[in-house]
């Protein structure tokens, strides 16, 4: 199904009956890497999966920019009239769920951020490297994204006043300090770590995280 947000058109999948839950995907990807998850979840949920813009079935544009992608996340919500949302966010889909609880706490129930990062400089030197060097071979403006944005100081996030779930990979493409850094900052966060996994492994094609969504947010 399509979206108009009035800035540009989301495609989104809805399932499940329950409080309407939204699942952002990371940088490059779209809605079916939650796929196996969702079908777990709309037992409970109305789930809505969406594609950010530049992503999948969503609209292209030339705007490149996490502060634009979740304030078409709040459209959505506004446009179809869902009040209050769980959200569940991966990598950009995370960084998206953070800015939208900063700048429109009131659309937001509870959120689950996966991977999330704050600032460039979150990157561990390998992966910041990895990214700069297939931005380089690609220019692609995905890629651009990443090593210029996001620009989140953890003064800026104090101001939450919803639970969060924040969830890291033992192996993760982002430092350590970046999630425990964060969960210190927010005034009611919790922190696991998935042992053994990479930065997409627990997420992409995979429900391993559905015991942990369900007791957070059920």
């Amino acid at each position: 199904m399509i979206v108009h947000t009035g800035e540009t058109a989301l495609f989104y999948e809805k399932s499940g009956t329950g409080p309407p839950m939204i699942l952002l995907h990371g940088n490059g990807e779209d809605h079916h890497i939650f796929d196996e998850l969702s079908a777990k979840l709309e037992s409970d949920f109305t789930v809505y999966a969406v594609d950010s813009r530049n992503h999948g079935q969503s609209e292209k544009t030339d705007d490149y920019s996490y502060d634009t992608m979740a304030e078409d996340i709040y459209r959505f919500i506004e446009v179809l009239n869902l009040g209050r949302v769980a959200l569940v966010g991966f990598s950009d889909g995370a960084i998206i769920s953070l800015i939208l609880a900063m700048n429109h706490g009131e659309t937001v129930s509870r959120m689950a951020l996966l991977g999330v990062n704050l600032k460039p400089e979150d990157f561990t030197e390998e992966s910041y490297w990895f990214v700069k060097n297939a931005y380089e071979e690609t220019k692609d403006p995905l890629f651009k994204l990443m090593l210029e944005e996001p620009h989140i100081e953890l003064d800026a996030v104090k101001g939450v006043g919803v639970p969060v779930l924040v969830i890291a990979a033992e192996n993760d493409i982002y430092k350590p300090e970046t999630f425990t850094d964060l969960v210190s900052a927010l005034p009611d966060a919790t922190l696991k770590i998935m042992d053994g996994h990479g930065h997409d492994s627990y997420i992409v094609g995979q429900d391993l995280l559905y015991p942990d969504l369900i007791d957070f947010f059920m």
